[in-house]
């Protein structure tokens, strides 16, 4: 009889692997910032099952020794070590690290859009961005807090105020788009998530993320394409409402924070042709003064290793990506001016 994972006597997708990587190398720090949080407890948790993870330095204002305490009772063979404000605790956890996973801020609310989250998270982001680039200036920096249109130009900034200058190594992180639109989009036509890529491009909020469903090969018209593009750019809502004002998308997106930062490792420990949809500093509409855009990027050893164009598109797609496009340009002049 073939040996079962544990994952798989748990009835978990066996899809799993690749997301998690299932090496049995251990060399790499992980640091997450707001580890305490809604979003920050999974992910950390998912973290600790990564057997490429060596040292998980959990950090939080307020309950990250707690968070690493719990965490670190699982039964795989990373350290744990939780950190908070005092005696330098922020410098400590970031020192030595490869990756930096930022899921700290405020949560949206029912009636908030990401935009009403920009006046508390900015500040976060931007003090975290001036931590990590002088305790950890080589490392990657996974940005999940939102507004990520507006935060991922706010942590390129503030990096650049302490002399960090790599944009390679600065990741927004929008694989919740990818996730649910695969997920979607199976439950529209019948299909087998696992088995569905659907590139989506652009930014991380609403009419931003623009997810191309005729490179998925999902052949829908009229108001059923619409009901799904719409419910992948404001799946966000769909939980925020769900949840009556008790939290937004915490597990599902801690998921997509975990499936990003392992997809960064794989392609840090050699791993070729690693790749995901993410919002970096990209060359594919500079001309129209869009200095970030998420689309297809291979990962590889220093980060950022090839951005791929968007690609052919049909016409219905092309009209929201013009969309997309304005709205993009906002936000991200929103972020860089409040650095500014």
């Amino acid at each position: 009889m073939m040996h079962k994972t544990v994952l798989q006597r748990l009835g978990m997708k066996i899809c799993m692997p690749r997301t998690f990587s299932t090496s049995s190398r251990l060399n790499y720090k992980v640091a997450v910032l707001g580890a305490g949080g809604g979003i920050g407890q999974p992910l950390s948790m998912l973290l600790k099952t990564n057997t490429k993870v060596s040292e998980l330095a959990l950090f939080d204002i307020k309950g990250g020794p707690g968070v690493a305490a719990d965490v670190g009772h699982i039964n795989t063979s990373s350290n744990v070590v939780g950190y908070s404000p005092d005696d330098k605790g922020l410098e400590k956890a970031l020192k030595g690290a490869d990756v930096v996973v930022i899921p700290a801020g405020v949560p949206r609310k029912p009636g908030m859009t990401r935009d009403d989250l920009f006046k508390t998270n900015a500040s976060i982001v931007r003090d975290l961005a001036f931590a990590s680039g002088e305790a950890a200036p080589n490392a990657k920096y996974l940005v999940v807090t939102n507004p990520v249109n507006s935060t991922v130009p706010i942590f390129k900034k503030a990096l650049a105020r302490v002399g960090v200058n790599q944009p390679k190594h600065l990741f927004g992180v929008t694989t919740l788009d990818s996730v649910r639109a695969s997920r979607f989009a199976s439950q529209a036509t019948n299909g087998l998530a696992e088995l569905l890529s659907i590139p989506v491009v652009g930014g991380h909020s609403g009419a931003t993320i623009v997810p191309l469903l005729s490179q998925g090969k999902v052949n829908l018209t009229g108001a059923e394409r619409d009901n799904l593009v719409h419910r992948i750019q404001f799946g966000g809502d769909e939980v925020v409402k769900a949840k009556a004002g008790a939290g937004s998308a915490t597990l599902s997106m801690a998921y997509s924070g975990a499936r990003m930062a392992s997809s960064v490792i794989r392609a840090l420990d050699g791993e070729s042709g690693v790749e995901e949809c993410t919002f970096v500093e990209s060359p594919l509409y500079k001309d129209q003064g869009i200095d970030y855009f998420s689309s297809r990027v291979t990962l590889g050893k220093d980060g950022v290793e090839t951005i791929h164009p968007v690609g052919p598109i049909n016409e219905y797609e092309e009209g929201l990506l013009k969309v997309a496009l304005a709205e993009l340009k906002k936000s991200i002049e929103k972020g860089e001016h409040f650095v500014a």
